[in-house]
């Protein structure tokens, strides 16, 4: 039950984030891409720019400080590598963001989030 529960909170938030990225102009291109090497919640793309995005609901603010580490960022940096061909054109920019998400605050999008 507790799996469920985390899990349609997941979906939630990335219905959330995907508007968000919309509002800002982007195009989701695919949400919730799985490979070998991890998985990827939304990518997205504004020009000749592509994101994968990592997104993260929490209950409260103050837990979004601790919602993603260096290890989480690796592995959709990962993913976004295996995934580059289908999604990306020669030429696009490339990177990692996270949206992190609570009840009562705005989402917060941190841009290239992940640098090697």
């Amino acid at each position: 039950m507790k799996r469920r529960h985390a899990e349609a909170s997941g979906r939630r938030g990335e219905r959330i984030a995907g508007w968000w990225l919309r509002l800002k102009g982007w195009r989701i291109l695919a949400r919730r891409v799985r490979t070998p090497a991890g998985e990827v919640d939304l990518i997205a793309k504004r020009g000749t720019l592509v994101a994968f995005v990592e997104v993260k609901l929490r209950k409260t603010a103050a837990e979004l400080d601790f919602a993603i580490d260096e290890r989480r960022l690796a592995r959709v940096a990962a993913a976004a590598e295996y995934l580059m061909p289908s999604y990306a054109d020669p030429g696009d920019d490339i990177r990692v963001d996270v949206i992190l998400l609570a009840p009562g605050t705005r989402p917060r999008h941190i841009e290239n989030a992940w640098l090697p």
